[in-house]
């Protein structure tokens, strides 16, 4: 007879259940105490949850010690574990002396000095202290090497239980960076991401809006192709010539010289790197008579309200969404990143300081790439000057073509203002809390303005000559074509950066390459 067959047990046996349950417990080295008890869990969770609450009440009374290591350095086991804030910290500085807004090791930057500043009066903890992401710190707006902000924003996550932490910090800040104040926000709160736009302003002195000095190699292009100085700028260096022929310099012997020898510092030669001599047969006493009528010209200049129009009807022409790749570095047309919006562009009526007559532009946007507003501004000025048709050059500007477009001082450029016009009606409506703005310290801020930002603008222009030094290089430049967009012609194959290295590459010459600057970031697009 033969033996039975045994059927292994298939479904819900509880035999079966038991006898697989007990070999899987047992093969994986937990006892077949798979489920432990629901009480289990629940004791365990009352039981942290007790040592929670004893643990913060410690903190609470002062007995509590942080002992969290630092990423790169020993245990801060003396220092006091309190709560961090997220909030939005209002700043204004000069950025003279500093390599921008950005942390950029070892370079002396903005917020390299306000972060060590939070540490030092305690708003950032000294287990924070090596690294600002860490407090979630962030910018509104990044800007470049020697641009000013009459206010700028942070956010970040801080200790702000001390109701003096404004003043202390401050007292850890040169005077020329100052924090306005402190205002809470909500936990997600990006400064720079929640930011609705910016508002940016520009200072330059009338004369840089004058027509080329005539013999420069800018000045004869122009009458080449047919383009005269207007009746103002004729008038203009009519007027210098006969000032200098009253004091023994003829109009031969003014052409002689190429160039004042004014002309010179980083922003010059950004924009070309031919050198500008001077004529050696015209002697030391000359030049000075020559530059000194000049200066003098320059400081009683006094613009046109024909010109003042011109300068503002270019303006309008970057209002509304455009395609700025022209106006930055390394931005592809086809880039989705080059297309900008400017909500506003104004120019103020002339005003005088210390007898020299300048103009504020203001510059509304959403958001600015790298050099963006520098290259929109000396395009505008660059367009008076020569004459140039704006209703078709700044257009073009916003096509495919490359061209070479140079930067104006940085010098004349500050921040106003971040704009946060949505998060606030948020802020305010959800969360019942104050908005994120500059209202509070407008007074502090105009007198801070005026001791550290424009007095510096208006003194350094004056003893260093910085906008007639760019305008005079960009009129002598003899490199190539590439200013060539300025005659009437506008923007030809000619003199665009790709036609101009093709055609260096063909010659064996070195190839130009857009102006760069070595200290700023070459990845960081975004200027605000």
């Amino acid at each position: 007879m033969s033996e039975p067959t045994t059927t292994p047990v298939v479904g819900n046996s509880a035999s079966g259940d038991s006898a697989e349950q007990h070999d899987l417990g047992q093969k994986r080295g937990k006892g077949g105490n798979w489920n432990r008890p629901r009480g289990d869990h629940q004791a365990k969770k009352q039981k942290m949850d007790r040592r929670g609450d004893r643990q913060r009440e410690q903190e609470k009374q002062g007995e509590g010690r942080d002992t969290r290591r630092k990423t790169d350095g020993p245990l801060v086991a003396d220092e006091v574990r309190q709560p961090k804030r997220k909030v939005a910290c209002m700043i204004g500085y000069c950025g003279t002396g500093y390599h921008g807004m950005q942390l950029n090791p070892p370079q002396k930057t903005i917020e390299g000095d306000i972060f060590q500043a939070f540490v030092k009066a305690g708003a950032i903890s000294q287990n924070n202290a090596d690294d600002p992401k860490k407090s979630a710190f962030m910018r509104a707006a990044r800007t470049d090497k020697g641009v000013h902000a009459a206010g700028n924003v942070i956010s970040l996550k801080m200790i702000i239980e001390d109701e003096n932490i404004v003043e202390k910090i401050n007292s850890h800040l040169p005077e020329q960076l100052r924090v306005w104040g402190v205002s809470r926000t909500n936990k997600a709160f990006e400064c720079r991401k929640l930011c609705s736009s910016r508002v940016y302003e520009y200072l330059m002195p009338t004369y840089s809006f004058l027509n080329p000095r005539p013999g420069t190699v800018m000045s004869e292009k122009l009458l080449k192709d047919g383009t005269s100085p207007d009746e103002e700028g004729k008038k203009y260096w009519e007027s210098v010539a006969a000032d200098l022929e009253s004091q023994g310099v003829s109009y031969d012997e003014w052409m002689k010289r190429a160039c004042i020898d004014e002309i010179k510092g980083e922003e010059t030669k950004e924009v070309a790197e031919s050198e500008v001599k001077t004529d050696s047969k015209t002697d030391a006493a000359t030049l000075e008579k020559i530059k000194a009528v000049e200066r003098r010209h320059r400081e009683e200049f006094r613009i046109s309200g024909e010109r003042l129009a011109k300068i503002r009807e270019i303006l309008k022409i970057y209002e509304g969404t455009h395609n700025f790749h022209n106006f930055t570095l390394g931005k592809a047309f086809k880039d989705p990143s080059a297309m900008r919006t400017m909500k506003s562009l104004t120019c103020s009526d002339p005003f005088l300081i210390d007898g020299t007559e300048w103009v504020s532009i203001k510059i509304h946007g959403q958001s600015f790439m790298l050099h963006q507003i520098r290259k929109m501004i000396s395009m505008v000025a660059l367009s008076v000057r020569c004459n140039a048709d704006p209703q078709k050059l700044i257009p073009q500007t916003f096509e495919k073509a490359r061209i070479n477009i140079p930067k104006a001082p940085a010098l004349g450029l500050l921040l106003e203002r971040p704009v946060y016009d949505s998060y606030n009606k948020k802020l305010q409506g959800e969360f019942g809390r104050e908005g994120v703005h500059f209202d509070n310290w407008n007074d502090q801020i105009e007198a801070f303005k005026h001791k550290f930002i424009y007095d510096k603008i208006y003194a350094e222009e004056k003893g260093q000559h910085v906008f007639h030094a760019f305008f005079s290089f960009v009129d002598v430049f003899t490199g190539d074509a590439s200013f060539d967009f300025l005659l009437k012609q506008g923007i030809t194959k000619e003199c665009t950066t790709d036609y101009m290295n093709k055609k260096a590459k063909e010659e064996g010459k070195e190839i130009k390459k857009l102006e760069e600057d070595d200290d700023e970031v070459a990845n960081e697009q975004n200027e605000g």
